[in-house]
């Protein structure tokens, strides 16, 4: 969701933040709207603005509904299958730029050097970046980014935030969406681009969202304790192993969750339990996979 799913720009001109704009809006999650009274509501110490958060989280969620999806709908409709990877494709290979940058932010000289060839690879042979040359020659996709290079670097993750259109963050997601743009050729091509680019994201992310819709009680909870699990999977190299409780018997979810104090998100039991999304986790295998962006090309298997 892509991941889930899921995406937060921020630009320094006008015409970039337009854009962003109406791209988050395309590419942000059609979740079901929260149906949880509030006496179900479980305080998080990660959530302390659920109020608002809830608030935003159903506004993205209609913007989604009516806009969104219908032109992600429609470009699905018309455009080729090998066509949409391609585009996937393309955009991956730009954005091994901010990869190998934060690469170097954090020290991994290492894999710093494995993402420059693959940026090289596959801009070159892999004719700008439409075909996946170098993961067929070994040389797999990392996920790098400046709110991992926070949290490498000790910044603690902050509150949980859902912003009108922008979606999930937390606070010191804000400040690496704003380096990450800034460093992302994306963020300075014409608009058409830019459009195609969201468009193919959230494109992408129909099954990742769909799923959401369908598995959980509380869309809210489940997409922000799959969100706040997956950014500290990749803070920590895969270290932390991102799933959510399928077992629990749906009738002590909630009550349990109240009792302990427990950030469980409540899913749906009679859902079945073998949906997979698709995740970028790194070197996790995880009980069950919360993948929240489209397929990706998968992860190296170590960092």
């Amino acid at each position: 969701m892509n991941k889930p799913y899921s995406d937060i720009r921020n630009t320094k001109s006008q015409k970039n933040i337009l854009s962003l704009f109406i791209g988050t809006a395309i590419f942000l999650g059609g979740c079901a709207t929260n149906g949880v009274t509030e006496q179900q509501h479980v305080a998080n110490k990660d959530d302390p603005y659920e109020y608002f958060n809830r608030k935003m989280f159903t506004f993205n969620d209609h913007v989604d509904d009516y806009v969104a999806k219908p032109i992600s709908d429609g470009y699905r409709w018309i455009t080729p299958q090998f066509v949409q990877t391609g585009v996937y494709n393309f955009f991956s290979n730009l954005k091994n730029i901010n990869v190998v940058i934060n690469d170097v932010l954090q020290a991994k000289f290492a894999q710093s050097a494995h993402d420059t060839g693959r940026f090289a690879l596959n801009t070159t042979m892999g004719l700008a970046g439409f075909v996946d040359v170098a993961t067929n020659v070994g040389l797999e996709q990392n996920d790098e980014d400046f709110e991992q290079t926070l949290a490498v670097w000790g910044v603690p993750q902050g509150s949980y935030l859902v912003l009108p259109l922008l979606g999930p963050s937390t606070a010191r997601g804000l400040p690496g969406a704003a380096f990450d743009t800034a460093t992302n050729p994306t963020s300075y091509v014409g608009w058409p681009v830019q459009l195609i680019y969201l468009l193919n994201t959230r494109a992408n992310a129909e099954g990742a969202l769909k799923f959401i819709d369908e598995a959980s009680l509380d869309p809210y909870v489940f997409t922000r304790e799959a969100f706040l699990q997956w950014r500290h999977n990749l803070a920590t190299d895969g270290k932390f192993e991102v799933s959510l409780d399928f077992d629990n018997e749906l009738g002590e979810d909630v009550a349990d969750s109240a009792a302990k104090g427990s950030d469980t998100a409540v899913v749906n039991k009679t859902a079945p339990a073998p949906h997979v999304i698709n995740t970028e986790t790194k070197n996790t295998q995880p009980r069950h996979e919360l993948r929240l962006l489209p397929p990706p090309p998968s992860k190296t298997e170590s960092k």
